[in-house]
């Protein structure tokens, strides 16, 4: 059921899309929660600023936590990246934008111990005149590794949709191909009585058969 997610993932995506085109409008999109073996895993971690226009300092943190295990910082981000020795070292890519409301990491070469659940803490700081609030936000993201990519649900539906109408299309031809055999047949067999018909019939009545040709 890999695909459900995934479908809502897209449906967002679009959303996304579509409201850039109308105005910059930032929209929090859940991130994907199944990753294949030996790809490339985007983490996705959207915290939108509700007023932009407002100057703010961000401090990105993400953690991992195994199957039963504990916390561990992997990697963190504030003016520059910096990745935390663990067993993603050297497979951790900042993928975030530069407004720092997306602050996605990417896996390189996901793995089968990958699997697990992974925090993105968001820290900020606005610069008011006054006073410098702190706000912070957290996503949960909990990521599962397959060896191989399963079916998609949208693609299983479309191959069942294709095996049906094959099948409709074969039945249709095979009744359209008797239709005509049997029509075909028919004509042939009206013209051979036809045929017969005519034989039969004394050679003196063939001229009276004739029709006379006016002058």
């Amino acid at each position: 059921m890999a695909a459900l997610p995934r479908l809502l993932w897209v449906s967002s995506a679009v959303l996304v899309v579509w409201a850039g085109f109308c105005s910059a409008v930032c929209v929090e999109v859940p991130s994907e929660t199944e990753a294949v073996q030996g790809t490339h895993m985007k983490l996705l971690c959207i915290s939108c600023m509700k007023r932009e226009e407002v100057t703010a300092s961000t401090m990105v943190e993400w953690f991992y936590r195994p199957e039963g295990g504990k916390d561990e910082p992997i990697y963190k981000y504030r003016n520059s990246n910096q990745e935390f020795p663990s067993r993603f070292s050297g497979r951790l890519q900042w993928n975030g934008s530069k407004d720092m409301q997306d602050v996605s990491i990417t896996v390189l070469n996901v793995t089968l111990n990958d699997s697990g659940i992974y925090t993105c803490n968001i820290t900020r700081e606005f610069e008011f005149e006054i006073h410098r609030p702190l706000f912070t936000s957290s996503r949960l993201i909990h990521l599962t590794v397959v060896e191989e990519a399963g079916e998609d649900f949208t693609s299983v539906i479309s191959e069942i949709m294709m095996y049906i109408l094959l099948v409709f299309l074969t039945l249709w031809l095979l009744i359209e191909m008797v239709y005509c055999y049997r029509k075909v047949s028919k004509a042939e067999e009206a013209a051979q009585e036809n045929a017969t018909d005519y034989l039969a019939i004394p050679s003196e009545n063939k001229e009276n058969c004739a029709v006379p040709v006016e002058e």
